[in-house]
């Protein structure tokens, strides 16, 4: 199975759930984590970026070879597998790199385990590509006009499962709010707390994940039916 998580604003915690997801994963059997922003590897904690990955794949157009992904993993954590973003050799016209996209989103797919893509803004052709051909793609979203404003306006709200909602003290847009102008569920609410920034920045989240981002990725992993859940029906 492919999720996508992706968000119209930069800095709403797409990579840091995204991360969440595959730490969650890798605990039911293992995950693949493809890396489309570039944030994975330091969130990680990897020394360096890895030099090459998914936009050197995707900069050989639609006919790469889907084994090559596997020659691209890199170990992060136990049970995870990062196919990191890389440098790319040179930008496609955008016909060919959205059919590059949508090739790679039919080979992350139909791997040996479940897949969680990090998109980030989704603004490439093959970003989007991907976002549209996962089996569920979800919209990271913060009580925030400007980026509630810009996914209204995104042509990926229309395959979009629904919402991971990052909930902060003080915005003057909640959840409901979200639900009803994006008529998507809310699945999952994301507590956002400074330990989870330091654990972000000291790259120790795959041993250190507080528990209420834990919690939060289980959940909407359980209401994807990506893994098994108590819990009740999306908000």
């Amino acid at each position: 199975m492919l999720v996508a998580l992706w968000s119209p604003k930069g800095g709403s915690g797409t990579s840091v759930l995204a991360a969440a997801c595959a730490v969650v994963l890798a605990r039911h059997g293992g995950v693949k984590l493809a890396d489309l922003d570039g944030d994975q590897p330091s969130i990680f904690g990897l020394g360096t970026d890895p030099a090459t990955g998914l936009a050197d794949w995707l900069a050989t157009g639609p006919e790469a070879p889907s084994d090559a992904l596997d020659r691209l993993t890199v170990g992060v954590a136990p049970g995870i597998a990062l196919v990191p973003r890389g440098a790319g050799s040179g930008p496609l016209v955008p016909v060919a790199e959205a059919e590059a996209g949508a090739a790679l989103a039919v080979a992350l797919r139909d791997g040996p385990v479940p897949c969680v893509v990090d998109a980030g803004r989704a603004t490439a052709p093959a970003e989007r590509a991907v976002v549209e051909v996962a089996d569920a793609a979800v919209v990271v979203m913060r009580g925030c006009y400007l980026s509630l404003r810009r996914a209204v306006q995104s042509p990926l709200l229309g395959r979009t499962t629904g919402i991971a909602f990052a909930e902060e003290v003080g915005r003057s847009l909640g959840a409901n709010e979200l639900r009803d102008v994006l008529d998507r569920p809310v699945l999952t609410r994301i507590p956002v707390r400074s330990m989870t920034a330091r654990g972000v920045d000291a790259g120790v989240l795959a041993t250190r994940m507080p528990d209420g981002l834990a919690r939060a990725a289980s959940t909407m992993l359980g209401r994807l039916g990506v893994v098994s859940s108590r819990r009740g029906r999306a908000a």
